[in-house]
């Protein structure tokens, strides 16, 4: 089987966003096809000002939902990156290995680095060395497949530029990953900003809908969502982004087309209204295993251990080797 992996970084609360782009293609598609590996990149919190104790909440409650949406541990992967030494090892050897150049390229990096500034904080250094981060929890494990959106395509390729370039110069070490990405509903819109991505970490909830929001804060958020000029309800992403994105998240929700959908609405308000009962209903059990979970915190723990050993097994010898290969003696 190929092997994947993915994760999902602790800097806010999950969204809507997150489980149709992504996490649900990992329950229902990836960890039957493939050895497949979910981390809670909680390393990669702290590029930014951060509160500890937020952070440790988040990595919990991140955790706790890859299992409530329907990740089996024993049939994936499913741990805390900091809980697995091997990264933050290979990731110097990364270091090593890339370029300040490649680094300051990173779109991620110019972005986060001038939002930093605008709000008079210093850019820390982990923001810029971070993608290489993100390569080693790549490459420790042997990984073939990366699913991603299109914002983390260009860390795809650092990560296969800098195992390729390892290879060349101390023999062959990293299988060279690719990244796939994920089809229907691979980009859900904010509500309020039908041009932006929902991301986790706006500071505006607004338009996210986040996987633990209740039914009625899901109704609120849809039922405001902002439309577009006009009356037509009509599947057209540039003219209308905003009636574009409700169709999107109906059709991701009830397995339908985001364009036939359209024809069954004579207005926004309808459509608004089944949206919301499909966004309620896709994220009930959600919800209510999630509250399971919350009340069984030994379980929670116990999987992250057991998924901390496994991952540790699988990417320890690879971390030695790439330690051999660079010249370093053994412990």
């Amino acid at each position: 089987m190929p092997r994947i992996f993915s994760g999902v970084k602790p800097t806010g609360h999950l969204t809507l966003g997150n489980y149709l782009g992504a996490m649900r293609r990992w329950v229902e598609v990836d960890q039957h096809r493939a050895d497949a590996l979910f981390s809670v990149v909680d390393l990669h919190a702290l590029t930014m000002e951060h509160d500890p104790a937020r952070v440790r909440r988040l990595s919990l409650q991140a955790a706790s939902l890859l299992l409530a949406v329907g990740l089996q541990p024993e049939r994936c992967t499913v741990y805390v990156q900091s809980h697995v030494g091997e990264h933050t090892r290979l990731s110097y050897l990364l270091e090593c290995t890339a370029t300040d150049g490649e680094l300051r390229r990173m779109i991620q990096y110019k972005e986060k680095g001038a939002q930093a500034r605008a709000a008079g904080q210093s850019v820390r250094l982990s923001l810029l060395t971070y993608p290489v981060l993100m390569a080693a929890d790549i490459l420790a494990y042997g990984t073939d497949e990366v699913p991603v959106g299109e914002d983390q395509t260009q860390h795809v390729e650092l990560t296969r530029d800098l195992a390729v370039r390892f290879n060349q110069r101390y023999g062959h070490t990293f299988t060279v990953p690719k990244a796939t990405h994920p089809g229907v509903a691979a980009r859900v819109m904010d509500l309020q900003d039908p041009t932006s991505k929902m991301g986790k970490s706006h500071e505006s909830g607004a338009g996210i809908v986040y996987l633990l929001d209740d039914p009625d804060q899901v109704r609120r958020k849809v039922m405001r969502a902002r439309t577009d000029s006009g009356t037509e309800v009509a599947y057209d992403r540039e003219g209308s982004p905003g009636v574009a994105n409700l169709l999107e998240v109906l059709a991701a929700c009830t397995g339908g087309e985001p364009g036939e959908l359209a024809g069954a609405y004579a207005s926004y308000g309808a459509l608004k209204r089944d949206v919301a009962d499909a966004v309620v209903e896709v994220l009930r059990p959600v919800r209510e295993r999630h509250a399971e979970l919350a009340a069984d915190g030994a379980y929670v723990d116990e999987v992250l251990r057991k998924g901390a050993d496994r991952a540790r097994e699988l990417a320890r010898p690879r971390v030695d080797a790439a330690y051999a290969a660079i010249g370093l003696l053994p412990g």
